[in-house]
Order: C-alpha cells, then sequence, then structure tokens
C-alpha cells in the first residue's frame, strides 16, 4: 500500500490561516486574531503557528507590528519586465500612492564605469539622480539613475519629489523607447537598511539596466534595490516556430 504523505504542522498552519482570511474575507491591512486566540481556535502550539506565520511573512502574505498583532499585507506590486515605463507609471498605474524622497541630486563628471555604461567619453557630464521610492506609506526601493546631461541641460532644476523623471525628460524631447534590463539578488547595505526598513544582510532584488529612445540613443543608466517583499516580476513567453 502507498504511504500516504503526512502534511507538516507548519503546512497545516499556513492553511488554516489563509482560509481564515477567505473565509472572513479580510483585506489588505486587516488584521488577524492574537496569537493564543488562533492557537487555541486550531489546536496548535505556539512555535508552529510563529512558524506558519514567519512563512507568510516571507512570501509577502502577511506583516506583523511589534506589540500590535499581525495584518494581512498589501498585494505586492507586479512589475512587467517587457514594459519600458516609469515607477512612477509603473506604481500609480496599479493604483497604489507613490512618493519619493531625493536623497542625492547633482552633475557629475564620467568615469571609466559610467563612461562604458552610457557610452560616452571619460569626463563627460552625467545628470544623478538617487530617489528612495515610497509605496502606500512604505519605502520599497532605492534608485539611481544617471542620464547624459548634455541631452537635459538644466534638469537638475526641476523637483522630482513628485516628478517622474522619464516625464521631465519628455520636456526636452527625449522619449524612452527601448532597453535592457537585468534582475538579480543583492544583501542590504547598512544605509539600503536604514532607508527601506529592513535589516542589515536581508536579502534584496538588485535591477540593473540602460534605456534608448527611438533613435536607439543611450539616454539613461539606472540601478536600483528592491524589497522582495514588496514586488514581484512577471514576463511574456512567447513560442517561435522553427523554420527550415
Amino acid at each position: 500500500m502507498e504511504q500516504q504523505k503526512q502534511i507538516r504542522p507548519r503546512d497545516e498552519a499556513v492553511e488554516q490561516i489563509e482560509c481564515y482570511i477567505r473565509q472572513h474575507k479580510l483585506a489588505p491591512q486587516g488584521k488577524l486574531p492574537a496569537e493564543r486566540e488562533m492557537c487555541e481556535m486550531w489546536d496548535l502550539n505556539r512555535t508552529t503557528l510563529r512558524s506558519a506565520i514567519k512563512r507568510l511573512t516571507s512570501e509577502g502574505k502577511l506583516y506583523s507590528l511589534k506589540g500590535s498583532g499581525t495584518y494581512v499585507a498589501p498585494p505586492k506590486l507586479e512589475r512587467r519586465l517587457q514594459d519600458v515605463k516609469s515607477t512612477t507609471e509603473s506604481v500609480r498605474g496599479a493604483g497604489h500612492l507613490l512618493r519619493n524622497l531625493v536623497l542625492d541630486v547633482q552633475v557629475i563628471e564620467c568615469n571609466k564605469y559610467l563612461s562604458k555604461k552610457l557610452e560616452v567619453p571619460l569626463g563627460h557630464k552625467i545628470f544623478y539622480l538617487r530617489r528612495l521610492r515610497i509605496m502606500d506609506g512604505s519605502p520599497y526601493a532605492i534608485e539611481c539613475s544617471y542620464t547624459n546631461y548634455e541631452l537635459c541641460r538644466g534638469i537638475e532644476e526641476y523637483d522630482f519629489t513628485d516628478e517622474s523623471l522619464y516625464r521631465v525628460l519628455g520636456y526636452y524631447g527625449i522619449y524612452p523607447s527601448h532597453g535592457q534590463e537585468s534582475v538579480g539578488i543583492t544583501y542590504a547595505t547598512e544605509d539600503e537598511a536604514r532607508h527601506l526598513e529592513v535589516k542589515e544582510g536581508d536579502y534584496l532584488f538588485y535591477l540593473s539596466g540602460v534605456t534608448r529612445d527611438a533613435e536607439d540613443r543611450l539616454i539613461e543608466y539606472c540601478k536600483s534595490v528592491v524589497r522582495a517583499d514588496k514586488v514581484r516580476f512577471s514576463t511574456v513567453l512567447r513560442r517561435y516556430e522553427h523554420q527550415e
């Protein structure tokens, strides 16, 4: 006789919590019962329940506030890798509130690294913008943008606490058309952890890429770190027919 696979206590607790959320139609920010109450409801020990909560928190489905309780997390922002959209368009277009905190803005001279990334001569002027992205009141990303200053002189005078970089570039007749982007994993530095309100060493998504306009001019190099509990990435798969 084939032996039935036993469900681990933590997995069973995860199912109980998810079922409770569905049955009681808890919306994002909705509060779960106290731990003691949940343990009594489902005949669980505290260690198993906390392990289940920790797993659902790591998946971005729950979050906890010290001294307050456990809550249903808002859905993650879905970022389509094919879209050439600004963060402002992506976040606000998905119905989230977005606020920016400008961490640094200046015109700098291009070093060897940026010279290669932006395909400009060494010493060329570059517009540098570093922002903390805050979605629905919670920090979720730090973005660093490097733009060829020769294409947008005076851009440093704009207030990027609310303005989209791509929108401002449009004032100069520059419209992003296509580009390349890669996604990887990194670990939060002390500075990143402080701004993103995570622990130093926590893993983050690391994105880097370049954007070009319709004339194939390279207009921006961007890199960012993103909280993994706030965003998920998607892509579209297409099947290409083999031709003889």
